[in-house]
């Protein structure tokens, strides 16, 4: 059995700025191996998704897109969310009602996320041997699955060196 980490939590040496430039590389291959626009704004969106390995709600990037572009409205940040979300360049983490980047998109995978509650930095895992156990425990109840994401809460590892006390790094 492999698991695959496919987004770490965030470190002393990690290179952020690349991180997000590879994000959006990436994104950028998966949109145009797909036909999809990848406009500026959905661009813009998925930086700022990027910008702090911790989930983002739709409101905070709102506010941050307001700041640059006074024409921000609710409904064009849901948009460009959904058209990420839909396309797998991002995942929604309904306990916190915020979206994460993904870590490997354009390949299909479910989402089992480590969600820190002391300073919510995020890390996505990809455990196939998870994700059919649920859709055989499912089975067996008679239950069709047609999306998994599986959030588990605790404490990162910066947190844990803390004793459990917060921190708010970006």
């Amino acid at each position: 059995m492999q698991i695959e980490v496919r987004a770490d939590f965030p470190h002393g040496r990690h290179d952020h700025k690349r991180c997000v430039e590879d994000a959006v590389d990436a994104a950028e291959r998966v949109c145009e191996a797909r036909g999809l626009r990848f406009t500026a704004l959905r661009r813009r969106v998925l930086e700022l998704v990027w910008r702090g390995h911790r989930p983002v709600r739709a409101y905070d990037v709102l506010a941050r897109l307001g700041r640059e572009h006074r024409g921000a409205a609710p409904p064009t940040v849901y948009r460009a969310l959904a058209f990420l979300l839909e396309h797998g360049l991002v995942h929604r983490i309904e306990l916190l009602n915020a979206y994460v980047g993904c870590g490997e998109p354009g390949a299909a995978h479910a989402g089992q996320f480590l969600i820190c509650r002391q300073c919510q930095a995020t890390a996505e895992l990809d455990d196939p041997a998870i994700s059919r156990m649920v859709t055989r425990k499912a089975e067996a109840l008679g239950f069709s699955a047609d999306r998994q994401t599986i959030e588990v809460t605790g404490l990162c590892p910066d947190c844990r060196a803390q004793g459990g006390r917060s921190r708010r790094a970006g």
